[in-house]
């Protein structure tokens, strides 16, 4: 709702850091699934599509996506049949702060039971048919996971090893991106090593990485680029490991 933050001003974000492709994925639920959430009300796919089209530069692919929803019952935000409108998907599994619509009030109500969300919501979305090459898992290390951060480092501890190795190895073999989140990478260097547990196992399950910004706002570019070469070079990323949007 920031009417500073326009496809202009990201472009222009773009150019000034030497960005090569970017998109734009403002939230976006489709009312023709399921009827979601007030905060959804007026998000649906025909509203974000007025960003369209893109301004365009020289030297910038700039491309048009939406970051959708998950409920709890598994059901997409985005029709699959609106996929092919869509240069990428990006889906959260743990936007759990809204409880009722992506997570049960039990299963939000202890560290543990978002524990076993968080595995089995990643489950269940690779396990859908899905054109997975230009999808991205974004916010795996979401503060949004719990409601304290004591809580929330306590569900990241609980996340079992073995499990993540398999879901990550999965994740590989159909292609998606896996989101290093400007939020999520800006964690203390004391926490920095349980934070990006995941990432290091997704890494060396074969994952490829994308950056996202989740910038609402211009000013939440500014930690921006820190935070990325920050996490960039704590998880030893190269070129290879970077996440490439099917065409």
């Amino acid at each position: 709702k920031d009417p500073e933050q326009t496809p202009e001003r990201i472009l222009e974000y773009a150019k000034e850091n030497g960005l090569k492709t970017i998109v734009l994925t403002d939230h976006c639920w489709d009312e023709k699934t399921i009827p979601s959430t007030d905060w959804y009300k007026y998000q649906d796919l025909e509203y974000v599509c007025r960003s369209k089209p893109l301004p365009q530069t020289e030297g910038v692919e700039f491309l048009f996506g939406v970051e959708t929803e998950l409920n709890k019952d598994m059901v997409l935000g985005i029709r699959k049949e609106s996929f092919d409108a869509l240069d990428f998907i990006v889906i959260p599994t743990t936007h759990f702060h809204m409880k009722g619509l992506t997570i049960s009030l039990e299963d939000a109500a202890s560290p543990e039971g978002r524990a076993k969300v968080w595995i089995s919501r990643l489950e269940g979305l690779l396990n859908m048919e899905l054109p997975f090459k230009k999808i991205g898992i974004a916010h795996l290390a979401c503060s949004l996971i719990a409601p304290t951060r004591e809580e929330y480092l306590k569900v990241l501890e609980l996340l079992p090893e073995d499990k993540m190795a398999e879901l990550f190895k999965k994740a590989a073999e159909v292609g998606v991106g896996i989101e290093l989140n400007c939020d999520d990478m800006n964690s203390a260097d004391d926490e920095a090593e349980l934070v990006l547990r995941p990432f290091k196992i997704a890494k060396a399950q074969g994952c490829k990485f994308y950056m996202g910004s989740d910038a609402h706002h211009p000013s939440e570019f500014e930690g921006c680029r820190h935070n990325f070469e920050r996490a960039i070079d704590m998880l030893g990323l190269t070129e290879d490991d970077k996440f490439h949007i099917a065409r």
